[in-house]
């Protein structure tokens, strides 16, 4: 696992070994970056269930002003700082071990994020549970990035935000949140 481009590009990141840790293969991390590459600089990342933080590493590699890592596993939260540290990425990074929505509850109202990626653990229903306030801590611009598994339901709406875009890489999904624009081919007089 390495970073793909911008300031740490070809830095190896470690990982947790074991059956219970499946990140986020090269392939499937450059698609999602071809996707927001051009609206990344500048912005605030939650990379949350981080495992070993590489979503917000790349974020932070490729310009973003900061990203906050938030994991419930002492073990991953470990991985996150080794990696950061190695990276040179301290200064922009917040490195937080707690369960997802004891995270999020207390900021709904106050954190704006532009960005948000959620891995969590598959087959659980994670996903479903923590969406809506992950939805109540974006920027009405912001996007939300869900990898889960082919067959895993995720609902077309999370308050304001809908699916935008949704694409299969082999037995996994990403799937793309965004509040719809307001140009939606209506005149308005």
């Amino acid at each position: 696992m390495r970073v793909i481009t911008g300031s740490a590009r070809g830095h190896r990141l470690k990982t947790l070994e074991g059956n219970d840790v499946r990140p986020t293969t090269d392939r499937v991390k450059e698609a999602i970056f071809s996707v927001i590459q051009f609206d990344i600089e500048g912005r605030r990342m939650l990379d949350l269930f981080a495992g070993s933080g590489q979503m917000g590493i790349e974020a932070l590699s490729r310009g973003a002003a900061s990203a906050v890592f938030v994991d419930a596993a002492a073990e991953s939260i470990a991985v996150v700082r080794e990696n950061v540290r190695s990276c040179g990425m301290m200064n922009a990074s917040e490195i937080v071990q707690s369960d997802a929505l004891m995270y999020l509850k207390p900021r709904v109202g106050r954190e704006q994020f532009d960005f948000a990626f959620l891995d969590p653990p598959y087959g659980k229903g994670i996903l479903q549970s923590v969406l809506p306030s992950v939805a109540a801590v974006m920027k009405p611009t912001g996007v939300m990035i869900c990898e889960s598994p082919l067959d895993e339901a995720l609902p077309e709406a999370v308050g304001d935000f809908r699916i935008d875009r949704e694409y299969r890489y082999g037995k996994i999904k990403v799937t793309f949140y965004r509040v719809p624009s307001q140009e939606d081919g209506s005149d308005e007089a």
